[in-house]
């Protein structure tokens, strides 16, 4: 029966994940193709498929589950026959032969199957078959860490993108304001102060857009390490895609009690230590089984020639085996006791990190809602500030036309702006990143990956 059949439905979704991700990846027999080219255009579904084939913490966690597959079937071994074939040949000088036989050969083929061990190997695979349904919901975790993580840099890109507008149009609105100013110097109703003063706060509008344009590139050096995005060719280094998707204030609603309760019951890292902590249990059992004796039935045939001089198989002797045989450490200087005593310990030390990890999944939850009621406050107000700013930049230059307001009025007034403008951007960022952040605390998917029950090929 496959393994997957058997996990829970959040599993399956999983696996829908990574079937959805084939499609939208360019993948190569699991491996990242690396004559995969930057794209014109780089959307956010497009970022996280790719992430999920391509990102080398995901793709180590699939490895870890071919391991413990491997694992499995090693110890499942125990259960089914073995069959294993030996055989000889010796030649003797005919002073030390034995009865003149100067020469002799053998064959033997046995089979072997346990009937008994204490339930030793029963519990070795069950054991083995929870740290495989463990390392699947291990993967389950690193998708959706690094799912969000892939969401928050390309906010970031997005946000460092809209960070260099404002900081342009900021430098836009001072330059036009240092030309009204030198036209009014000209014509004689300012003076060379007022100037000045234009120069400088020009020049100091300067730094803030070379910073902004810095933190765009290193957001998108950023998001390629998280999206596993190898290929180096210079046509890859100097090209940068067009970014699609803008930062917007869509509210949404998530209510404590429901958001713990959720997360209790889908968080794959506590389903994961419930596993492990099966998995203990079982372990425990396995290691109880060495009070007990086991008992293997097994069935040999054997081939065997002593001759001198002549290798005539019609000389040859052959017959069958059958027969039970047993084993039992009546006494073993108690070393069955001290791996009982480690595997209850093993079983406690599972059964507190469990205890632990539920505590830290409401801390996270509880630091994840609060921190979405912090943006979405701070996202509600910032538009009001906008549009106020705005307006008074407007009101400024009306009133300094009419020469009713001083430059530094107009000055005090576009730099309210641009901070405004700044405020909004940083409150809708942190109000995208909070939302995302809850549902990954809730040990919900991604909401642009699909979650259908569709089979998961292993690469």
């Amino acid at each position: 029966m496959n393994t997957f059949m058997r996990l829970p439905r959040i599993l399956l979704a999983t696996a829908s994940l990574l079937a959805a991700a084939a499609a939208v990846a360019q993948i190569n027999d699991g491996q990242p193709d690396p004559g995969i080219a930057v794209p014109e255009r780089l959307d956010l579904p497009y970022a996280l498929g790719f992430a999920l084939d391509n990102n080398f913490a995901i793709r180590q966690a699939k490895e870890r589950i071919r391991q413990q597959e491997g694992i499995v079937l090693e110890v499942r071994s125990a259960q089914i026959p073995n069959v294993s074939a030996a055989g000889g040949y010796q030649r003797n000088a005919e002073d030390i032969g034995s009865n003149g036989r100067d020469h002799a050969w053998s064959v033997n083929i046995t089979a072997r199957q346990v009937l008994y061990s204490g339930g030793g190997v029963t519990a070795g695979v069950r054991a083995q078959q929870q740290q495989l349904d463990a390392a699947v919901l291990a993967l389950q975790a690193v998708i959706n860490d690094t799912l969000l993580e892939v969401r928050t840099l390309f906010y970031t890109v997005l946000v460092n993108r809209e960070r260099i507008k404002v900081q342009e149009q900021n430098v836009e609105l001072l330059q036009r304001q240092l030309q009204d100013v030198k036209n009014r110097f000209e014509a004689g109703t300012v003076s060379n102060f007022e100037v000045l003063r234009a120069e400088v706060a020009l020049a100091n509008a300067q730094p803030a857009l070379i910073t902004a344009r810095n933190d765009y590139r290193l957001a998108i050096e950023e998001l390629r390490r998280s999206l596993g995005f190898t290929n180096t060719s210079e046509a890859s280094l100097t090209r940068v895609p067009d970014f699609l998707g803008t930062l917007e204030f869509r509210p949404a609603s998530f209510e404590l009690v429901s958001a713990l309760a959720t997360a209790r019951e889908k968080r794959p890292d506590l389903q994961r230590l419930e596993k492990l902590e099966a998995a203990a249990e079982q372990g425990v059992i396995a290691s109880r089984a060495g009070y007990q004796p086991d008992l293997s039935l097994f069935g040999a045939y054997d081939w065997r020639m002593n001759s001198t001089g002549s290798s005539n198989l019609s000389n040859a002797r052959d017959g069958w085996t059958i027969g039970l045989q047993t084993t039992w450490n009546i006494f073993d200087g108690r070393a069955t006791a001290g791996r009982v005593a480690q595997s209850r310990s093993f079983l406690e030390q599972t059964r507190l990190a469990r205890a632990e990890a539920q505590l830290i999944v409401d801390v996270d939850v509880r630091r994840a809602i609060s921190s979405y009621q912090q943006a979405t406050e701070l996202a509600e107000a910032s538009k009001k500030v906008v549009e106020q700013a705005e307006e008074a930049v407007r009101l400024a230059n009306a009133r300094f036309s009419a020469g009713t307001a001083t430059q530094l009025d107009v000055l005090t007034s576009q730099v309210d702006l641009t901070t405004a403008r700044l405020n909004q951007l940083q409150a809708y960022y942190s109000y995208n990143v909070a939302v995302a952040a809850v549902r990954k605390a809730m040990g919900l998917p991604d909401e642009l990956t699909p979650a259908g029950p569709l089979a998961w090929p292993m690469p």
